[in-house]
């Protein structure tokens, strides 16, 4: 189990599969600069960013899914360990971004469906929302799309959410990290955090 998390009470988590862009997108929100590794699944502990004076914390958690040279066994404690994580502040988490790659989500998620599999982001995307913890999905990457809505309401649809998509943006947020261009997961994560009386934190956003 991850045990670096600081003191906060109050929490804004990532999470997603390795390589989605989740460090690019922790180095945007916080403008301090991570460990983000060539390759997937370097990311082994969380990354936790806090400000001093705040009580208040942004969690990177590790990539989970599929690393290259990483055995089935260690993938399968990192995505334990995740959830653990998850179920012991699921009361904190003021805010669950689930981050994927635009370009690949739905293939990715396609591939793993069958009647014996549920795909990973899907199957974390309704994992937050049962513990009730408001869930953004930022979908990463997407400089790289050309058919923008029709690959985001294809998503909506894969996450069991009726298209388009336009409805959906307190919950679907289409950004690309290493641009800078988050101003969508911003605005999302402001919505849910106003509902919780925590507009004190939009400075962070």
């Amino acid at each position: 189990m991850f045990d670096t998390r600081p003191d906060r009470d109050a929490e804004v988590a990532l999470v997603g599969r390795s390589n989605v862009g989740k460090s690019t997108l922790m180095r945007e929100l916080t403008g301090h600069s991570f460990d983000t590794g060539g390759k997937p699944g370097v990311t082994r502990q969380p990354n936790h960013y806090d400000w001093a004076a705040e009580d208040f914390v942004v969690t990177d958690l590790p990539g989970f899914g599929f690393m290259s040279g990483v055995d089935e066994d260690y993938r399968e404690e990192i995505k334990t360990n995740i959830v653990r994580y998850l179920e012991e502040y699921a009361e904190n988490v003021l805010v669950g971004i689930l981050v994927v790659d635009g370009k690949s989500v739905i293939d990715i998620i396609d591939r793993h469906s069958g009647p014996d599999e549920i795909p990973y982001d899907v199957e974390m995307f309704h994992f937050l929302r049962d513990l009730d913890i408001p869930t953004v999905v930022a979908v990463n990457k997407m400089d790289k799309v050309d058919d923008r809505d029709e690959r985001l309401n294809d998503l909506c649809d894969r996450l069991g959410l009726l298209p388009p998509w336009k409805q959906w943006q307190e919950t679907i947020a289409p950004i690309t990290a290493k641009n800078g261009q988050v101003s969508s997961l911003n605005e999302a994560v402001r919505t849910h955090l106003h509902e919780q009386n925590r507009d004190d934190l939009f400075k962070f956003f």
